[in-house]
């Protein structure tokens, strides 16, 4: 299969998903045109993942679409964005339907639950690889982002913790049980936070989401903002799945494990009280924002690192 059919037969359908009107042109030009509409501000973001470093060997291609965009997406969740379209370049070591088929299912499978358009991208051979960029936009200067958090600022996040991280365990389980499958569930289909990070632009003082870690996460808003935060590690949002299944592993894992994909923000305690219900609702403080830099663990036996996966070898 040349590398044009390829795309025609597999990609060139999902320019149709989730089609708006600030998508003027898709594929098919050596350019797409995008529409900012007045009032808005254009966000966007590229993630890139390598077989072996952000997914395993082999790994479902139907998997892999729908998690290849959910992990862009979650950027845009994370400055208070709405999505619009994205682009892809993809590289393969050889165009091999079946695998082409899972790919695309998942990946437009994704696209329409989120709302975002394909708008163009490049195939090349090569070693799997797939970069996506994803673009969106949001109210004028409402966009969420990490210097922001100030003293006395709430820490929230919007849902259960280490249910990625613990799925590694049963990635190469042949018959997961039903507690197994819910944590796989986590890692095969994350779900960006979209409506609750657009609902909190321009209310949450800084915001990020968690794909390295919660600790690693918010050490970054707190070093972009130049403030400290105390943990209550108590208020750790965790499932029973997650308790039941990895025990007193439960709670690190919620800590430091990565790929949840919920959202880590800090929101003023009057502001967080205003939110309407079904907002405030899905958010569970977990600490509050001090002066002094530094990230307090109140509750917790040991020390835990706070410093991100590094891919050239040392931490940061």
């Amino acid at each position: 299969m040349g590398e044009f059919e390829l795309i025609r037969q597999y990609f060139q359908p999902l320019a149709s998903n989730a089609r708006n009107d600030q998508l003027v042109l898709g594929p098919g030009d050596d350019c797409a045109i995008q529409r900012v509409p007045p009032g808005r501000d254009l966000v966007f973001s590229v993630d890139t993942l390598v077989e072996g470093v952000h997914f395993p060997p082999h790994y479902a291609p139907s998997h892999l679409g729908w998690r290849a965009l959910a992990v862009a997406v979650s950027d845009l969740a994370a400055m208070g964005a709405e999505p619009v379209c994205f682009t892809l370049a993809l590289s393969l070591p050889e165009a091999d339907s079946d695998w082409l088929a899972g790919f695309a299912e998942g990946l437009s499978r994704a696209s329409q639950a989120f709302g975002i358009t394909l708008a163009g991208g490049d195939t090349t051979r090569g070693p799997l690889t797939i970069t996506i960029q994803v673009h969106g936009t949001v109210k004028a200067g409402q966009a969420l982002l990490r210097s922001g958090a100030r003293e006395g600022d709430r820490v929230c996040v919007t849902g259960p913790l280490g249910n990625a991280g613990a799925a590694l365990d049963y990635l190469e389980d042949p018959e997961p049980g039903a507690r197994q499958r819910a944590l796989l569930a986590s890692y095969h289909s994350p779900q960006p936070q979209l409506k609750l990070g657009a609902s909190l632009a321009g209310k949450a003082s800084a915001a990020i989401d968690i794909s390295d870690g919660l600790l690693a996460d918010l050490q970054h808003i707190l070093d972009a903002s130049g403030v400290g935060a105390e943990l209550d590690v108590a208020s750790i949002p965790m499932s029973e799945e997650l308790r039941q299944l990895q025990g007193v592993r439960a709670l690190d894992l919620a800590l430091t494990a990565g790929d949840d994909y919920q959202l880590c923000l800090t929101i003023a305690p009057e502001t967080l009280a205003a939110l309407p219900a079904p907002v405030r609702e899905q958010l569970t403080v977990i600490g509050r924002i001090v002066p002094e830099p530094g990230l307090t663990l109140a509750g917790a036996s040991a020390g835990y690192q706070t410093q991100g996966y590094d891919h050239f070898g040392r931490s940061d």
